[in-house]
């Protein structure tokens, strides 16, 4: 299981010099839209926190392909800015400072684009994980984009808004869930709650897809016929997500329900030809799937 503890663990183990990709890392047009990937950091994670519990004969022909040498996984961090002629929408807000070392660096892409946190229209969450939302708060525990809109999935607002939700969680889970009730109190005044399938901006629909967190939101951006996916955490790397969707994740808190999600999604990605925007998936997260034997594969930009 995924916990606050063995997530330290893996930050101690990082290297001394910092693996933080360039700021702004790739981008894609829709129609007159843009949409570019910021960098955020990385995290460091403990491979063996997601691969000791698979079956290591398959696991190692599925892992051949990739790159993954040593005992960390150091995953990028890719925030996704859609911007459009009256719209600079933010796709979550980074993990701020309090997470891990070498992540938290969102101010500092920004600024490499020339932008500054009074343009940003609107912040719009896929879940309230640390690396997704602890980025809101600035040097004066204000939210950083003071000028936005606010937005979020009503299902994923009332879990972690929930005060049985600190009691109910997975033990290594409860400082998820006390950071974000913190600062979900804070944007209280200031958030736009929407359902699954809400056009919740002009070309910007919700798609739920659960699993990852209990209301998990994907977004579906749409210009004419030209189309792409924020995928969240709901497809969280190029390698084990996408070659085997259907064995479990630790991060994943229902992991069940995330298998259901990430085929579901797999299915209209293909079937669709929609490009995607990957959180956690590599050099910037832009591309698409492709099948690949009985799973699939993600095929850069």
């Amino acid at each position: 299981m995924l916990t606050r503890r063995k997530l330290l663990m893996g930050a101690a183990l990082a290297p001394a010099f910092s693996m933080i990709a360039k700021p702004v890392l790739s981008e894609i047009t829709l129609g007159s839209a843009r949409v570019t990937t910021l960098s955020d950091g990385n995290l460091t994670l403990p491979k063996s926190m997601f691969f000791d519990a698979l079956p290591q004969d398959e696991l190692a022909v599925v892992l051949q392909d990739f790159d993954l040498a040593g005992a960390q996984l150091m995953p990028e961090c890719n925030l996704a800015l859609y911007q459009d002629d009256a719209h600079k929408v933010l796709f979550d807000v980074g993990s701020g400072p309090d997470f891990m070392p070498d992540a938290g660096k969102l101010q500092a892409s920004l600024d490499a684009l020339g932008l500054s946190n009074a343009d940003i229209t609107h912040v719009v969450f896929t879940h309230c994980h640390p690396d997704h939302l602890w980025g809101l708060f600035d040097d004066f525990d204000e939210p950083m984009f003071s000028q936005a809109t606010y937005m979020m999935g009503r299902v994923e607002w009332d879990y972690w808004w929930d005060p049985e939700t600190v009691n109910t969680i997975d033990e290594g889970r409860t400082v998820f869930a006390v950071g974000a009730k913190r600062r979900l109190e804070a944007l209280e005044d200031q958030i736009t709650l929407f359902e699954d399938g809400a056009e919740i901006l002009p070309g910007i629909a919700a798609f739920m897809t659960p699993g990852h967190t209990p209301g998990h939101m994907s977004f579906e951006l749409r210009q004419g016929s030209q189309s792409a996916m924020i995928l969240g955490d709901a497809i969280g790397n190029h390698h084990i997500s996408f070659r085997k969707p259907s064995w479990f994740s630790p991060s994943d808190q229902d992991q069940e329900r995330a298998v259901r999600s990430r085929q579901l999604l797999f299915d209209r990605l293909v079937n669709e030809q929609m490009q995607v925007v990957g959180f956690h998936l590599p050099n910037g997260g832009l591309g698409h799937a492709q099948k690949h034997q009985d799973g699939y594969k993600f095929v850069q930009a």
